[in-house]
């Protein structure tokens, strides 16, 4: 691979990074709810994400998904279900009042697992992301003597989104969880409106996917 090309990618790569989406926005609203730790697990999971995109790409899957269009409905489908289900559970955890315990809203202890896997879900689902990978990441991929097998420089592209996405996306998990750790401690009162306003993020993240099924 030439290295003007992989240079060039890199720039489209951080810009795209950098300008908010969907994930950005999930990432966010993780570390609002659960810190720093939960903002960044989001963001792997966004990476992990676009790690299974450049496999797929890779092998020809992209193609799968046009001629078959109902496999990304059915993804949409449960990622939209998921995030209405955190919605929910981050607003009664805005109306609980302090010093009232309950396990089954502590979410920043307990969902983890289930915030790294729907952010998976969530960069999976997402219609710009797969778009940029078929439509835009073909373009440095070079064909003729000496070059790469195609497959090969899928991957390495792949790898160098999620090389430079990930650091971007953990940045803002952590100054976004470190913001929020701070207002948590200035009292009650604005933890719960910032946990409604989190719930309707998760919530508006919803009806995105929902639109985006046909």
């Amino acid at each position: 691979m030439d290295l003007s090309v992989v240079l060039g990618f890199v720039v489209a790569v951080f810009l795209v990074s950098v300008v908010p989406g969907p994930d950005m926005l999930f990432i966010v609203a993780n570390a609002a709810v659960g810190g720093r730790r939960a903002g960044v697990v989001a963001a792997a999971g966004m990476s992990t994400g676009l790690a299974v995109h450049s496999v797929a790409v890779a092998v020809g899957l992209g193609a799968l998904i046009q001629a078959a269009p109902q496999v990304l409905n059915g993804v949409r489908v449960a990622g939209a279900a998921f995030l209405l289900y955190l919605a929910y559970l981050t607003w009664r955890a805005s109306r609980q009042e302090v010093g009232e315990p309950d396990e089954t809203l502590e979410l920043p202890k307990r969902t983890l697992r289930r915030t790294y896997l729907m952010a998976t879900l969530t960069n999976l689902a997402n219609p710009k992301v797969i778009l940029f990978y078929l439509a835009f990441v073909p373009q440095f991929v070079t064909t003729g003597a000496g070059s790469w097998p195609a497959t090969t420089q899928f991957l390495v592209l792949g790898g160098i989104f999620i090389a430079v996405g990930f650091p971007v996306d953990a940045t803002v998990a952590l100054v976004a969880g470190g913001l929020t750790e701070r207002f948590f401690r200035a009292g009650s009162s604005v933890r719960r409106r910032l946990e409604r306003v989190t719930a309707g993020i998760f919530a508006a993240l919803a009806a995105r996917l929902a639109t985006d099924i046909h």
